[in-house]
């Protein structure tokens, strides 16, 4: 599943988004979005609780509609509804920081639902790929149980794998380890920088600084609905340009 460096360079970009705006009722949580996200690359979005982050991230497979503005994944725009719609999505894998388990399901059961109903895939293929992953994840011994049954970061890890048994172009993790306790986060965002280094495409949005130092390609930061800086990582934690970001970063570092 690796995608080589090469990608990383040139060719059409895996995600766009140009001018893009979105309100809630009055409150304009998006405004004026600008971001490319190229092949192979990990973004990792941070800020302030309530500056638009996941609302962001959740406009990338229409989650959230938007109000003005293009979004485009791997150069088509998002379809409105429908079966091109269904198809996007399966092509954007999608974590949530609440799992989003089918409760009823063994974890088996959850990772091979979208590919056979979805991919079409034959039951057989899709259980191996399944094994495969949960293995992959760690979690190989906790395929017929229900979620219930397991802890919050091996669900999270069944979560991940559940995206990546669709074989997704773009995996957008929207706060994945902000459900869990401090001990079951470091196998969630190891699980996520392992990712990384394979040279999956990544949007990442949470409040772990030290996932975005390790595997960000680039983090924005955003704040009241802008992206108002976009760096590497070891510029934007040394000398971030914005005072807004300053701020943000010494009230993060002086706890």
């Amino acid at each position: 599943m690796s995608v080589p460096d090469t990608a990383r360079r040139g060719g059409t970009p895996r995600a766009q988004m140009h001018g893009v705006n979105k309100y809630f009722g009055d409150l304009h949580v998006l405004q004026d979005i600008d971001l490319e996200i190229e092949p192979g690359e990990v973004v990792v979005v941070v800020g302030p609780s309530g500056s638009g982050k996941s609302t962001l991230c959740r406009t990338l497979n229409r989650l959230e509609t938007i109000d003005s503005g293009d979004i485009l994944v791997d150069g088509r725009a998002i379809p409105p509804e429908g079966i091109e719609l269904a198809r996007l999505r399966a092509d954007v894998g999608m974590v949530f920081q609440s799992f989003n388990l089918f409760a009823h399901k063994t974890i088996l059961q959850n990772l091979t639902l979208g590919p056979i109903k979805v991919r079409k895939r034959p039951r057989a293929e899709a259980e191996r790929r399944a094994h495969e992953l949960l293995d992959r994840v760690g979690i190989g011994e906790q395929a017929g149980k229900l979620p219930a049954q397991l802890s919050g970061g091996q669900q999270q890890r069944a979560a991940i794998a559940r995206a990546l048994a669709m074989d997704p172009s773009l995996m957008l993790f929207d706060e994945p380890t902000s459900a869990l306790d401090p001990e079951m986060i470091t196998e969630v965002l190891d699980v996520m920088v392992e990712l990384a280094k394979e040279g999956m495409t990544m949007l990442v949005v949470t409040h772990e600084m030290g996932f975005a130092r390790k595997a960000a390609d680039r983090v924005a930061f955003m704040d009241a609905g802008r992206i108002v800086e976009m760096a590497e990582p070891d510029e934007f934690f040394s000398n971030p340009r914005t005072e807004r970001a300053q701020d943000f970063l010494s009230k993060l570092l002086s706890h």
